[in-house]
């Protein structure tokens, strides 16, 4: 036998640390750039409040800005975030410790019950509550409303928070000398601090974006003030200007929620395993204490649900065969499904990049479309109205631009699932199924992406439940004939035909139910329940 002297040797690809190094399905180049460009995409909002302040010009800015009004809105809005986040605070730490902590009878069933609220869209809340007050109104109510609709926000992550916290610290406070109470505020409230901080951006975030719950009780914000506006003088000054008081508004929520979070260390190191947390007896507080979730419950979630199925016996069937009924619903479910699907798409560059490429570049990726996430609706519809029409004009009021606008609104919905589900699917999979002979693509598909699925398709649902009850940009951007659930029963809700409201209500609340459910669970899973 002779063999070729002169030949290169070949190189095994029996494995893949040895031989060719196992290529990634797509260049991460193109992933950056293809991000880059989502990531200016969901600047647009931004750019365009910039815009347009500059476009006004400084004196006439600065007359908008500081006239009676604003100081009015600017009033209104301080006092129901001053009043309703610490409210939100306090009923979701409350109802948290009293399920996770306490020897409360039911406290699993208690567990979802606290939860449920968040299936009643705040405008169907708030159109229960006129229907059982009809003379609701003013500052007060929409304290009222708002508590009852956003204090869920707090509870869930708080609840989570505490199931997974180490009691070795809390055994520690006791044999200090400090007693039960004491200990709660020394040791576990500060434990809890990411979590309250994290529920008080997103109660503000609420209250600031939240337009159909304030306008049926006539209670002016910015958000209706500039809703008032548009439709008075369709994208005037006075509108813009209230636009950037608004995502100022927003920016500075975010920028206190980061520093409010501090420096400390929340993990627990060390070795074994962390005990199980002792529930503390209620003794002579067990019964006011069901009494208190029984009345934060029926309140929140009950009456709202109580009225909406009393208004819908009094409506009859004919309230379900009007003609608007099966076309509101249809147009739920198509912008819903195309909207998620959209969604998940865009997301999916930037979760990659978080979870294959992390560093500042992927951080600054994400946080440009936090801050637009964080932005009201009626901003981000503001936006596309304006760029459509000076830019575009063709594009204007078609189903494109509304599904852009659900995409720009809901995309961390989606990018945190996608971040979690690609964090479970590590490259070395996809390395070891090229190492047996896959194609690249080939290999990420049927690795990567297939492990991912499950993370996508729990995105997906939340978006999907996001754009059902989504109300003012789909007012603003829906086609000409157009009609979703949300805008049916403004329709209706605004014309006083609240039995013909009812039926739409009732099926939003149904579709909300599996998101808020979906988010429960969620929170559990994190805390290893």
């Amino acid at each position: 036998m002779t063999s070729d002297l002169s030949a290169p040797p070949r190189r095994s690809t029996t494995t893949a640390g040895r031989g060719t190094r196992p290529r990634p399905p797509f260049g991460v180049s193109a992933v950056s750039v293809v991000a880059v460009l989502i990531a200016l995409f969901s600047l647009i909002p931004l750019g365009y409040v910039a815009y347009m302040t500059l476009a006004t010009g400084w004196d006439t800015a600065v007359g908008l800005i500081l006239r009676p009004r604003v100081g009015e809105l600017l009033l209104n809005t301080l006092l129901l975030m001053a009043a309703t986040i610490p409210l939100c605070l306090l009923l979701g730490v409350a109802g948290a410790w009293l399920v996770e902590r306490t020897k409360l009878r039911g406290h699993r069933i208690w567990a979802v019950l606290l939860a449920a609220p968040l299936a009643v869209p705040a405008f169907v809340n708030s159109y229960a509550w006129v229907s059982a007050i009809p003379s609701l109104g003013g500052l007060g109510s929409g304290i009222l409303i708002s508590t009852l609709s956003y204090f869920p926000l707090v509870y869930i992550p708080a609840a989570a928070t505490l199931s997974r916290l180490d009691p070795a610290i809390e055994q520690s406070a006791a044999a200090l000398g400090l007693g039960a109470w004491r200990a709660f505020f020394r040791v576990v409230l500060p434990q809890l601090r990411i979590a309250l901080t994290g529920g008080a951006l997103l109660v503000g975030l609420h209250l600031l974006a939240e337009y159909g719950a304030f306008a049926m009780i006539r209670f002016d914000t910015f958000t209706t003030a500039i809703m008032t506006q548009y439709r008075s003088t369709f994208n005037g000054a006075a509108g813009n200007m209230l636009a950037s008081v608004l995502v100022f508004f927003c920016l500075l929520l975010l920028v206190a929620e980061v520093r409010s979070r501090g420096t400390a260390r929340y993990a627990r190191i060390g070795s074994g395993v962390q005990a199980k947390a002792l529930r503390l007896p209620l003794h002579a507080y067990h019964v006011p204490a069901q009494l208190f979730l029984l009345a934060l419950t029926a309140l929140a979630f009950g009456l709202p649900l109580f009225y909406v199925l009393k208004w819908i016996l009094a409506g009859g069937a004919e309230a379900w065969t009007a003609t608007e009924f099966l076309p509101a619903l249809l147009a739920t479910f198509w912008y819903g499904l195309l909207g998620a699907a959209a969604t998940i798409v865009v997301a999916f560059p930037m979760a990659y990049l978080a979870v294959r490429r992390p560093g500042w570049f992927s951080k600054s990726l994400e946080l440009s479309n936090y801050v637009t996430s964080s932005m009201p609706g009626i901003v981000v519809a503001l936006a596309f109205v304006t760029v459509s029409i000076r830019l575009v004009p063709g594009i204007y009021q078609t189903a494109g631009v509304l599904v852009a606008a659900y995409v720009l609104l809901f995309l961390p919905r989606a990018l945190v699932n996608l971040r979690a589900g690609l964090a479970q699917a590590p490259k070395e999979l996809d390395e070891a199924a090229q190492a047996l002979g896959k194609p690249p693509l080939l290999a990420f598909i049927r690795v990567t992406l297939r492990l991912t699925a499950p993370a996508a398709a729990g995105g997906a649902a939340l978006v999907f439940l996001a754009i059902a009850n989504e109300l003012t940009a789909t007012l603003l951007l829906s086609p000409n004939g157009t009609r979703t659930l949300a805008t049916e029963f403004w329709s209706k809700s605004s014309e006083i035909d609240y039995a013909g409201a009812a039926p739409y209500a009732l099926l939003m609340i149904l579709l909300s139910a599996p998101m808020t459910y979906l988010l429960f669970q969620q929170s559990k899973k994190v805390a290893g329940q």
